[in-house]
């Protein structure tokens, strides 16, 4: 079976963490790296999470590189309170993973994204499920890799429906907005999967039951994690699957109706934040962006139901 070569760059939370096991027991996945970033938590604390994930599910080959730690226009992270509500203080919902012994990579993810990108110019994919700023400073360190031909997929921004941080703008977007107009309008592919189809997806309390009576320390603990997620987010039996749409998407974009537009993002005012289409490319051709608009929600589902 062919295997799709893929960096994620995470902020890793709970959704994150189903998103990094889910990549990282994939048949359909090599794994080349995680690159980490900060959102759900600080950047230390989210590189730390996917080393402690990536030791339960037993692929210490991976390596784990830290990236930016605060946004192009700041000069440091101050973490949402919601973030801490909906992940926890651990950014894992508070679960007790095991300490993985080994440490983050001594190479920065920056440099790491940079040597990968020109040494896999057309078979990587790039998936991000945080913030867009590692993979902005990419481009502005090196412009010559606008024409990279491989794939970004981002979990982030909103088209159709409001935003989850303000009424237009989605929380990944909203952390570095001018990091995303960045990459957007670089030319790179880049696919968003947006809340217009992550929403539409549901994890549930019964998946939660049925990961923690896997008999496996995995499936206990990821249980945990993700009652803990549907308490602090829709607070019924279900939640939404936001980051783990965007491996599904990666490796499965028949599930999904894609549409080309040339997106961009709004930086400034009470749009700050908002992904729209360019309206001064409105009559340009072949755009490089794309965005997904509606998903078999079921078949996300059934891929992220059973990974234990």
């Amino acid at each position: 079976m062919h295997r799709k070569k893929i960096i994620l760059d995470l902020d890793t939370g709970i959704d994150d963490s189903i998103a990094l096991a889910f990549a990282a027991l994939s048949s359909e996945v090599e794994l080349l790296g995680v690159t980490g970033t900060f959102g759900n938590v600080d950047t230390m604390t989210g590189v730390r999470n996917a080393l402690d994930v990536l030791a339960l599910v037993g692929r210490t080959d991976v390596p784990v590189l830290a990236g930016k730690t605060c946004s192009l226009a700041q000069e440091q992270f101050c973490r949402h309170a919601e973030s801490a509500r909906i992940h926890g203080e651990n950014g894992v919902g508070q679960a007790n993973l095991p300490r993985s012994p080994r440490v983050v990579e001594k190479e920065p993810a920056v440099d790491f994204l940079i040597r990968m990108m020109n040494e896999y110019r057309d078979g990587l994919t790039i998936v991000t499920t945080g913030p867009l700023t590692n993979l902005a400073t990419v481009l502005l360190r090196d412009p010559l890799l606008h024409t990279w031909r491989g794939q970004v997929v981002m979990m982030g921004g909103a088209l159709t429906v409001r935003g989850n941080v303000t009424h237009f703008a989605e929380a990944n977007i909203a952390q570095d907005p001018e990091a995303a107009k960045i990459v957007m309008e670089s030319g790179l592919s880049v696919t968003m999967v947006p809340l217009d189809v992550t929403m539409r997806s549901r994890l549930r309390s019964s998946d939660a039951e049925r990961w923690r009576s896997s008999g496996s320390d995995v499936g206990r603990l990821f249980g945990c994690m993700l009652d803990y997620y549907i308490a602090n987010t829709l607070g019924a039996d279900e939640t939404y699957i936001h980051d783990p749409s965007a491996i599904v998407c990666a490796l499965h974009p028949e599930y999904f109706t894609i549409l080309p537009f040339h997106m961009t993002v709004e930086t400034e005012g009470v749009d700050r934040g908002r992904t729209v289409v360019d309206h001064r490319r409105l009559r340009d051709r072949n755009p490089a962006t794309k965005v997904c608009l509606d998903v078999d929600a079921g078949q996300v589902e059934r891929n992220l139901a059973n990974i234990w």
